[in-house]
This record gives structure tokens, C-alpha cells and sequence, in this order.
């Protein structure tokens, strides 16, 4: 009787568990059994073993195997634990030694001929096995860049099964040729979901094949959304902006994430696993340094939001704008079930996806910007230009937005049309987005070095407590905010969401508190009304 065990990993969401792959040769009749609540995809692993074995030059036993997944209580699903399968195989029938490979955690796919295959989600699989105190790890050679984004995990990158039989049984390595005819590599397709690459606009620039990078010094006029847009990204607050079609709203929102601070190395590991387990990230840039964007259509669905699907959830288009920018244009067109979903997300940072498959935690810690027009023609806020919609109906397409999701909402701007002088380039260019991005930087590393030592970096994450009791604005400067208190046009949570807004106006100006002015203009970017302050937050 032979046994050997080697290690894979099973994603649950965007985490992993490290599954111990056992094999164990017993006399009898030849026969393959699977067991450790695999799924399809997994159970057909059988055959791609078998074949990937013989076809490396291996001889496959002629006994009675049986392949254990334990633990056997988490539901496993994918073919990244063919090679697993293969090794612990082969180490039963002592081909190779089966102490080489027990501690060691292989995830790929197997084809018939013995190649390797990457696979989605490797950089979750190796943080998982890292973290479960593993050391050792093989993976597709195009994938060993990502896998090496983990310290202290010896990557090894193979082309075939061969080559790793002859690593793992000390012999020369056979050369591996790679596909030189010029055409796409057909490996790197088990890296993409399909349909999640160009056509979702997830992907980067690059990977779309866009040249023209967005610039803010592209916007015609607007002041006052761009003021916005740039209070939105140094305190992390969320934005609607409403007005009519054609004013600019979808173009700053394409710009806003360039205005965002680069993401720290904690924050590109959480975008990146995301992504990998998703299929966008795009082949040859393992790490995601950039704020991703999102924009999903209005006929999205609450699974494709917030996470779904067969079996355990995937994620969602708010986990897939973690850290980054979720933009939601027309939203009054989404429904109202999924539009309200997100009003967990806001607030905790985070979706749980029960299903009866099991419970899944997902990161999605997202910027939203909302984009509306007044009414179903969009022309109600247009003097003279014949809005037939009657007032009823214009109720309805406003009450789309539900009250306690616009509470979440920190800036709420009025994007007004462009005038001719503006389209015309006579009012003069505005600011670019490195002169806009720079003041981001700034406040952003103000508000890091006032919060060192708490578990918040942006002024949008401080609780109302804090703001309340230890962080002060200045004596005197809340009068306005406890005046539309007592009229009931702002709640306890507005009040917090104003104080955050006017850290972030205090530190885009470098003082060192708020004062009179800062909540002043943090009013005025709520609620819409005038407040007698002029609409400038960057420092004199």
C-alpha cells in the first residue's frame, strides 16, 4: 500500500483555505475514486490526471486509488487541483519521493498533454498558504509574478508536469519550448472570466487600448463639480451629481480616479486578490497599483452589485471598486431593491453574501459617485427649453434615490450646462489633474499623519463619536450645523458626514481644524444651498 499527500487551496469568496490533496494505493481492481465534496469541474480531474500523467512519460498505477480533499466540510470547485492530484499520485506509487512534496502547495490546472495551465485567484491562494505558515509553492510560470508579490514564499513557476517530476526527483529538466507562432498565448485564458476583460470597462487603459489618458483640463468650465470632485477624493466621501444630459457629469466622473492617491502595498495585495479571483486581472501585471474604476450598466442586477451566483458568491461590482471608484451614471434607472442593497457597503465597508451554499465576507470599501438627471427627459432644470414631463412623474423619478441612501451621501452637486464661453475655451483651461492630484496627495497625508494610531486613514472612515469628542472643530463653527438640526433638514448622521467633509476642506487648505467657514462650505456641498461662502477649498 502506498500513501502520499501534497497541498492545494480552495477559494471561499476571495479567501483561501489550504486542502490537504491525499492519495492511498491499495490492491484491487484499477479504478480512480474523487472524494472531499468536490465539485464538476473537479471531479473531471480524473481523466486530465491520467492523461496529463501518461502523456509526461509517467506510469499510472494499476491498483485501486483513492484521492481524499480534506478538510472534507468545504465545498472545492475548479481545476487548480489537478497538478495537487497528480503529485500526490505519483508520489503513492513512488515515482517520486512523497517527503518532497508534503509540504508543498500547488495550484494549476492540468491540460491532456502534461502543460500547466494558470488559473484565477492564485495571489488569494498563496496569501492563504502563507498565512497557514506554508513556504513552498508551484504554479503556472505565468502566474509566478503574482505569486510573488508574497514575502517570505519560495515560488517555483513550471511550464509541464515533466518539469516538476524532474525537480521534485532530482534530474535534469526538460526544456519546454513556448508557443513562438506569434498568436496569443492559449494558456493565459484560464486567467480571464469571459466577457470581464474590454467589454466591462474594468480593465485599465492599456488593457483597452486607449491612449488618451483622461485629464481634468478636459472639463469645460464647472467649478463648482470640480471642487467637489476633489474634496470627494482627498477625504474619501461619496458624490451625486445631478443635471441635466450633456453638462460633463460621466466626464468628471472618468476622471475623478486619477485624482486618487497611488494605493499603498496593502491596499494594491486587496485589490489584486479581488481581481485575480474575479478574471480581470490583466496577464503581465500581476499588481494592481491604481484605483480601480467601475461603471456597471443600470440594468445590472443585485447579484452582479453586490456578489452572487451559483454555489458560493463571487464578487461583486462593489468589491470589484474596492478601494477605488464605483460609478453608478443614470442612477435613478437601477432598481430600487439594488440601489438600496448598497447601503450596507456604505457604511461597514464590507458585504456579507449569504447563500445556502455558505456565508461569504467581501471586501468593498468603494468612493460612489452617483450621477442623475432631474427628470426622465432631463431637461426640468432648463429654463425654455420645454420639459413636458408633469410634476408627478418628476416626484417619482427623484423619490428613485431613497432617502436613507442619500444620507449616505456626503457632496450632492448641481451640474449646471456649459456656457459657450467655456465650450469655447474663452473662460480659460482649469486646472490639470497632476496640479488636482498633488493637493489630494497633501490633505490625504495630513489626515494620515492627525489619524496615525487609530484604524482609520481617511476622514470619511472616522466614526461621529470621534469627530464629536476628540477631533473639535474650531468654537463656534457648528452654529449652522445645530440650526438645520432643530429644522429637521439635516440628521445626526448628516451631521457627522458634514463635520468629515470639513476636515477634508480644512486640510485641502492646510489648517489645522475646521472652523465657521470649512462647515460652511461642507453645508453648502450637502444640502445645495447657498451659504454666503466662496467655493474654494484649495489652500491661498
Amino acid at each position: 500500500m502506498g500513501f502520499a499527500r501534497a497541498c492545494s487551496v480552495a477559494l471561499v469568496g476571495v479567501e483561501g483555505v489550504v486542502v490537504e490533496v491525499q492519495a492511498d494505493l491499495e490492491p484491487g481492481v484499477a479504478a480512480f475514486a474523487l472524494v472531499g465534496l468536490p465539485d464538476k469541474s473537479l471531479v473531471e480531474s480524473r481523466d486530465r490526471v491520467r492523461a496529463a500523467v501518461v502523456n509526461s512519460g509517467a506510469e499510472w498505477p494499476q491498483k485501486k486509488l483513492t484521492v481524499g480533499l480534506s478538510p472534507a466540510s468545504v465545498p472545492k470547485g475548479g481545476s487548480g487541483f489537478d497538478l495537487a492530484v497528480a503529485c500526490a499520485v505519483l508520489g503513492a506509487a513512488e515515482r517520486i519521493d512523497p517527503a518532497a512534496i508534503a509540504d508543498v502547495v500547488m495550484i494549476e490546472e492540468l491540460g491532456l498533454d502534461g502543460r500547466v495551465r494558470p488559473v484565477r485567484g492564485v495571489l488569494p491562494a498563496v496569501l492563504a498558504a502563507a498565512e497557514a505558515g506554508y513556504h513552498h509553492v508551484v504554479v503556472p510560470e505565468q502566474t509566478a509574478g503574482e505569486a510573488a508579490l508574497v514575502p517570505g514564499v519560495s515560488v517555483l513557476g513550471v511550464r509541464s508536469l515533466r518539469q516538476l517530476i524532474a525537480v521534485l526527483a532530482d534530474e535534469p529538466v526538460p526544456d519546454e519550448p513556448a508557443d513562438d507562432q506569434g498568436r496569443p498565448d492559449a494558456m493565459l485564458a484560464g486567467l480571464m472570466m469571459p466577457g470581464a476583460g474590454v467589454g466591462t470597462g474594468l480593465a485599465p487603459l492599456r488593457a483597452r487600448g486607449e491612449g488618451h489618458r483622461p485629464d481634468l483640463a478636459d472639463v469645460a468650465g464647472q467649478a463648482r463639480p470640480r471642487k467637489a470632485l476633489e474634496v470627494a477624493a482627498a477625504g474619501g466621501h461619496h458624490l451625486l451629481l445631478s443635471g441635466p444630459p450633456g453638462a460633463g457629469k460621466t466626464m468628471l466622473a472618468e476622471r475623478l480616479p486619477a485624482i486618487l492617491p497611488p494605493l499603498t502595498r496593502q491596499e494594491s495585495l486587496e485589490v489584486t486578490a479581488i481581481h485575480s479571483v474575479a478574471g480581470i486581472l490583466p496577464p503581465g501585471e500581476p499588481l494592481v497599483t491604481r484605483a480601480p474604476y467601475c461603471a456597471p450598466h443600470h440594468s445590472a442586477t443585485m447579484q452582479s452589485l453586490v456578489g452572487g451566483g451559483n454555489g458560493l458568491p463571487r464578487p461583486g461590482a462593489v468589491s470589484l471598486a474596492h478601494r477605488g471608484v464605483l460609478f453608478l451614471d443614470e442612477a435613478p434607472e437601477y432598481s430600487g431593491k439594488v440601489l438600496d442593497a448598497l447601503r450596507q457597503p456604505l457604511e461597514s465597508g464590507h458585504v456579507v453574501v449569504a447563500r445556502a451554499a455558505g456565508v461569504v465576507r467581501l471586501p468593498a470599501r468603494f468612493l460612489m459617485l452617483l450621477a442623475a438627471n432631474p427628470c426622465p427627459c432631463g431637461r426640468h432644470t432648463l429654463s425654455g427649453t420645454g420639459c413636458e414631463c408633469p410634476p408627478s412623474l418628476v416626484r417619482r423619478y427623484q423619490a428613485r434615490l431613497s432617502g436613507p441612501l442619500l444620507d449616505r451621501v456626503d457632496l450632492r452637486v448641481e451640474v449646471e450646462p456649459v456656457s459657450r464661453a467655456d465650450l469655447m475655451g474663452r473662460g480659460g483651461l482649469g486646472e490639470s489633474t497632476a496640479e488636482v492630484a498633488a493637493r489630494v496627495r497633501e490633505a490625504r497625508a495630513r489626515a494620515a499623519e492627525r489619524l496615525a494610531g487609530t484604524p482609520w486613514t481617511t476622514n470619511s472612515e472616522v466614526p461621529g463619536h470621534e469627530l464629536r469628542t476628540r477631533l473639535l472643530a474650531a468654537p463656534g463653527a457648528l452654529m449652522a450645523a445645530e440650526r438645520d438640526m432643530e429644522r429637521g433638514t439635516l440628521t445626526a448622521r448628516g451631521l457627522d458626514r458634514v463635520l468629515r467633509v470639513a476636515w477634508t476642506v480644512a486640510d485641502l487648505r492646510g489648517a489645522d481644524r475646521p472652523d465657521a467657514s470649512d462647515i460652511a462650505v461642507a453645508l453648502e456641498l450637502r444640502t445645495g444651498i447657498q451659504r454666503g461662502v466662496p467655493m474654494e477649498v484649495a489652500p491661498s
